[in-house]
């Protein structure tokens, strides 16, 4: 009796272990796998391309024109307002000045007038030979000479000097914003044109408050729908891989633009976690935009679920037969890569992963 336990123990051992080396052998035939049913985190964002760029940006001009005689300042340079950045020397050209002069010498000469007309019709008054309404016809035209001389004097002032008598409309151009220097457009020795109400002038500098960065990019129409302003947004520097930047979706363009025969829709992020690293305007980024995030759920590679019509399904094993058929479930949240499962599976459980399909 005890010898028939013995080689009946024997042969389940045998049996055993060539079951298992046969369904192991015919799993490597068929290339089965085998995947489990695991918690994770999935989360569904839409993707912005774009840029860092400052959130004001002030291009400075000048409204005389003339020479570039001294840059007070560099690329890189921090400046408050009020601080000088550019002097700049008048340099009219000979019928200018020579126009100016003989203005100024017609406006001195209509002032001297006036003030002889003037001194000659108070006398009259004094005497009571003219009446009230004639002396301050009188006087209102000295009045009106006397500015018109001023305005000469300061119009000649300006082509000679850049600077007026009293001291005022200084050829120095000051800063309008605490901000960078970003950029320089002019050197020392070029030639400046004037803004006005017919011409843009000359750009001189660029300046920007470097602490307001925002990403400005745009996002695919199809995302677009989901997007509402205030959502969570993951930003990735390509400058700075390890940095971790966060913000939150600030803007988004009422009206698409077209781009590659692309339809694309503007937006812009605030940034509220800027890193440890120095950012720089220009550097290209990424933006996730968080639509929906759910953690600790049954997920599965969504590769092994199949769709007909609004039916999911996988196949999966019995663990007690070993048999493999397939199962229908209820999917939910999904990042292209994994899936939500909320009915059907359960954890740990088994999901087949057949091989591809080769192409003969």
């Amino acid at each position: 009796m005890k010898k028939f336990i013995i080689i009946a123990a024997i042969a389940i051992v045998l049996g055993g272990a060539g079951y298992l080396a046969f369904g192991s052998n015919k799993e490597k035939e068929t290339g089965v796998k085998f995947v489990d049913v695991t918690k994770g985190t999935i989360v569904d964002k839409a993707l912005a391309i774009g840029r860092l760029e400052p959130r004001q940006e002030v291009q400075v001009k000048s409204k005389i024109s003339g020479i570039v005689t001294r840059l007070h300042v560099d690329i890189g340079d921090d400046v408050k307002a009020g601080e000088p950045l550019i002097t700049i020397s008048p340099n009219p050209t000979p019928i200018e000045y020579s126009e100016a002069m003989r203005l100024l010498d017609l406006a001195d000469l209509d002032y001297k007038n006036a003030q002889t007309i003037f001194q000659r019709s108070k006398e009259l008054y004094d005497k009571k030979l003219i009446s009230q309404a004639e002396f301050d016809i009188s006087k209102t035209q000295l009045s009106e000479s006397e500015l018109r001389f001023h305005m000469a004097q300061e119009k000649f002032d300006l082509l000679q000097k850049g600077v007026t008598s009293d001291g005022k409309n200084q050829n120095t151009i000051i800063s309008p914003i605490d901000g960078t220097v970003l950029e320089k457009l002019v050197n020392e020795g070029d030639p400046v044109v004037p803004l006005t109400s017919y011409q843009a002038g000359t750009p001189l500098l660029t300046l920007a408050p470097m602490d307001k960065l925002v990403f400005k990019g745009t996002v695919d129409e199809i995302d677009v729908g989901k997007l509402v302003e205030e959502m969570p947004v993951d930003l990735k520097i390509g400058a700075l891989p390890n940095e971790k930047l966060t913000g939150r979706l600030s803007k988004i363009s009422p009206k698409a633009k077209k781009q590659d025969n692309t339809t694309l829709f503007d937006l812009e992020v605030e940034i509220t976690e800027a890193g440890t690293k120095a950012l720089r305007a220009g550097y290209s980024a990424n933006a996730e935009i968080i639509i929906t995030k759910k953690d600790s759920i049954l997920v599965i590679p969504e590769r092994l679920v199949s769709f007909q019509a609004d039916t999911a399904r996988v196949e999966v094993q019995d663990s007690a037969t070993g048999k493999i058929d397939f199962k229908n479930i209820k999917t939910g949240l999904s990042d292209g890569l994994n899936i939500e499962v909320t009915e059907g599976l359960a954890l740990g459980e088994k999901v087949v992963e057949r091989p591809p399909k080769e192409i003969k």
